[in-house]
């Protein structure tokens, strides 16, 4: 069901950020007119061959029969992109599908463990099958974007303190990791993480922005995968091509786990539009790699100059980010100030949406996440927060 809103917004906090359709209606434009920094996605147009793929895609011919059930030339691309065999690969309706089906597996395992504030939509899959959580609250103060240790290396997080169990071995706990973290941006090392493999009985890691992160993929736990059985890596090409309209997103686990889920979900849950727009963009290594040093080139550039003149706003104070958004914190002589008002402001006064952050557990009206834009959109952004700012 829809959040109730108003004319000052959502009723409650959205576990999503993009909501376009919404905010127009709400503030009587079109969608179009909306700068979106409520989603972090890339702010450049689609490949060429994307484009060429869904045209192809729409013919007659094309949209008549159902897809393939097996998803053969989808699963060979991304296999072939991470070096692993098809059958360790399992496309889904977006990340949020592959959620739900290694939350099944989570629950059966026992207690998940959440770093926080993080991810509402892991709560969200955990909901569905009575998955037991356990929030482990995650330091907000931290120095430089990355690679980071893992903040509680040396200890097995979600153990009862003096608890004798050896750190090598598993405890009936599946952790959930976002790398880089969503919503803080701290990226963190593979050698802090691989440890955590040996301790927990399921790690679920979502790497739905590595790609976007400069040097991200070195810190990626694909590498482990094959002689980690008890680890699932989740990755989405929502973010990386800015294509959310067509929800594709892919798990990356033992083909035991994946065959798994696949008996428990609906035939068909990638239509033959994401599935061509996936081939067409995976298959092309080549392509991909421009791409993405493309997309990570727009990171580096815009997420440092961004986050040296929000610096410079009296009130904001943005945290080192790896990703392509930036957590801020409303302070003034070292008190939180409440940033929700100034987020309404931006919305209804010059149509600039942020992301509302009380919906990460641990996080309040004092915290907003900002998705990097291009430079005339960071620049407009920048205009509205000088406007609201200024005594």
């Amino acid at each position: 069901m829809a959040c109730p809103v108003s004319a000052s917004g959502p009723a409650s906090p959205e576990i999503h950020g993009g909501n376009l359709e919404a905010a127009a209606r709400r503030l009587g434009c079109r969608p179009d007119q909306l700068l979106d920094a409520s989603a972090s996605l890339v702010p450049f147009a689609p490949p060429w061959r994307l484009r060429r793929a869904l045209d192809r895609a729409l013919a007659p011919a094309a949209l008549r029969p159902y897809p393939d059930r097996g998803y053969v030339g989808l699963r060979s691309a991304i296999a072939a992109l991470h070096g692993l065999d098809p059958a360790w690969v399992l496309p889904g309706n977006g990340a949020a599908e592959l959620f739900t089906w290694a939350a099944r597996d989570a629950a059966a395992v026992g207690v998940s463990l959440l770093p926080a504030p993080g991810f509402a939509d892991y709560r969200r899959a955990l909901a569905c099958w009575g998955g037991q959580v356990r929030s482990l609250d995650l330091p907000l103060e931290w120095q430089g974007a990355g690679p980071l240790r893992w903040p509680w290396d040396g200890e097995a997080p979600g153990l009862a303190p003096g608890a004798a169990e050896s750190r090598s071995t598993k405890t009936s706990t599946a952790l959930w990791i976002t790398n880089p973290h969503n919503p803080t941006g701290q990226l963190w090392s593979r050698a802090s993480l691989e440890p955590l493999l040996a301790r927990h009985a399921l790690v679920i890691c979502d790497e739905a922005f590595l790609p976007l992160v400069p040097g991200g993929e070195a810190q990626s736990l694909l590498p482990l995968l094959e002689r980690h059985p008890n680890l699932v890596v989740i990755r989405s090409l929502t973010k990386l091509f800015a294509i959310a309209g067509l929800r594709l997103g892919y798990a990356l686990a033992a083909p035991e786990r994946l065959a798994r889920w696949s008996r428990w979900r609906d035939p068909w849950p990638v239509n033959s539009l994401a599935a061509a727009a996936g081939e067409a963009l995976l298959a092309d290594r080549r392509g991909y790699a421009r791409w993405c040093g493309r997309v990570q080139g727009w990171v580096a550039r815009e997420g440092a100059w961004l986050a040296e003149r929000i610096g410079g706003l009296e009130g904001l104070v943005p945290l080192p980010s790896a990703a392509n958004f930036l957590l801020v914190r409303g302070e003034r002589q070292g008190r939180p100030v409440a940033l929700e008002p100034l987020r309404l402001a931006l919305e209804s006064q010059h149509r600039i949406l942020l992301r509302d952050c009380r919906s990460f557990e641990g996080l309040d009206a004092s915290w907003l996440r900002i998705g990097l834009q291009d430079r005339r959109g960071n620049r407009r952004l920048l205009r509205a927060l000088s406007r609201k700012l200024d005594p």
